[in-house]
């Protein structure tokens, strides 16, 4: 590798390294089968809404 170009080794994995630090035991945890409901609750009630317009 050329001394010219950048690897981006560091910065590429900086996200990753604050994505896994936010995993602490203070973060927001939500239940996946929550997640899922409330998709489909939402899909449902956009559905009625546009029906009776």
């Amino acid at each position: 590798m050329s001394s010219g170009q950048n690897s981006g080794g560091l910065m590429s994995s900086a996200g990753l390294v604050r994505y896994f630090d936010s995993e602490g035991r203070d973060a927001i945890r939500i239940d996946p089968k929550t997640v899922i409901a409330f998709a489909v609750l939402f899909g449902v009630l956009v559905q009625i809404v546009s029906l009776t317009i």
